[in-house]
């Protein structure tokens, strides 16, 4: 008997180690991991840099409080600041702590409530997390949510140009659009948000917390798009793998975030914030992110070519190493029959299979999980 509540549908699988983009399970055998730890794992399991990091960081001290300056957040915020062309960085326990903080940030800088978020987002499982997200199957049987945020059709300029108004806080969206099917923003309708908002006086929230540290082939992937947002937030492969999120705004809200208007225990952990600095400084690096894009463009290759004509696949899309392949089935028992064949990856929705490899995922690794997708979608059957 499990002590732990039931709220996740735990896999057969039992790691009992991790390296690079491999889990060996209790079960004796390997698998070829393409969740990353749900976008977490970026630079795969244990990459040597960040493991020496947090090992440094553990001898030092572990906490102290923010009452303390410490030097590893400066580096850390410094690295955020400089890759995002923003100025300033709260640092949190996980994205949906980062989510809370510039819906805060939003709502205490303009003086207004209503935030329009969009269907099929998610920005986390808090009270205002869920308020954000555009899923209502997050949200049953807790009673009423917040209230003044607003749910349009994500990508529908006429429906966005009818709800915005002077009396809206900010504009809340995901690029990709990662726990609602992979669906990424239209360059027409995220540059048509931003103008509305700086028309507006509105702040743009650009939700990162999957998208970002490099997922999408650039540090962020608002920067596909030439915006400026003025705030985006960021989890998940920050730390590679240690708990961490931030909020990063621009110059001009850091008076609405003074002494005493928001905090965290322990957020900028020294030893997240390490893991954090130690990470960064691989991914935003040139070179790695131009590796990173062209690894991206050949699994879209790999994927189309391979999957393209199966009977059951209806789509694929995403952006980077972000993809989802839309089904015209129920993915679980796929899900099932693919960790069978050694390849983990991920539902986004009912019918959508995501795949986040690491973003130092190699082309061998790339192919063998194409072949064993073309293997196990080519054996599915649609029943009426």
């Amino acid at each position: 008997m499990s002590n732990l509540f039931p709220t996740y549908q735990r896999w057969e699988i039992e790691p009992e180690r991790a390296a690079g983009s491999v889990i060996y399970g209790k079960d004796g055998l390997q698998y070829l991991d393409f969740t990353s730890g749900i976008g977490v794992c970026n630079l795969g399991h244990r990459p040597e840099a960040v493991e020496h990091a947090v090992k440094d960081q553990l001898e030092l001290f572990w906490h102290v409080s923010n009452l303390f300056p410490q030097s590893i957040q400066e580096e850390a915020a410094k690295q955020l600041a400089k890759a995002s062309g923003l100025d300033f960085v709260f640092f949190a326990n996980s994205g949906a702590e980062a989510n809370e903080a510039a819906i805060k940030l939003a709502r205490k800088a303009t003086g207004r409530t209503k935030i329009i978020t969009f269907q099929q987002s998610f920005h986390g499982r808090t009270f205002a997390g869920m308020a954000a997200t555009g899923q209502e199957k997050i949200k049953q049987g807790f009673g009423s949510m917040l209230e003044t945020f607003v749910h349009l059709p994500f990508n529908d300029l006429e429906a966005f140009q009818n709800e915005m108004d002077c009396n809206t806080a900010a504009v809340m969206i995901e690029i990709v659009q990662g726990e609602g099917g992979i669906h990424v923003v239209t360059s027409d309708f995220i540059k048509a948000a931003a103008k509305a908002c700086s028309d507006n006086g509105a702040l743009l929230i650009v939700d990162e917390i999957q998208t970002g540290i490099g997922r999408t082939g650039k540090p962020f992937a608002f920067q596909h798009f030439g915006i400026e947002p003025d705030i985006i937030t960021v989890a998940k492969g920050l730390g590679n793998g240690l708990p961490i999120g931030a909020a990063v705004g621009k110059a001009e809200l850091e008076e609405y975030f003074g002494p005493g208007s928001h905090g965290s225990t322990f957020g900028g952990n020294p030893i997240s914030t390490a893991a954090a600095a130690a990470t960064m400084k691989i991914i935003f690096n040139e070179e790695f992110l131009h590796e990173s894009a062209s690894k991206g463009k050949l699994l879209f290759e790999l994927l189309h070519k391979e999957l393209g004509c199966i009977e059951c696949v209806n789509e694929i899309r995403g952006l980077g190493l972000m993809a989802g392949i839309d089904m015209k089935i129920a993915v679980q028992p796929i899900l099932a029959e693919l960790r069978k064949a050694g390849l983990i990856v991920l539902p986004a929705g009912e019918k959508v299979i995501r795949l986040l490899p690491p973003l130092n995922v190699s082309t061998e690794e790339i192919e063998t999980a194409v072949c064993i997708l073309e293997e196990t979608l080519k054996n599915c059957t649609i029943t009426a």
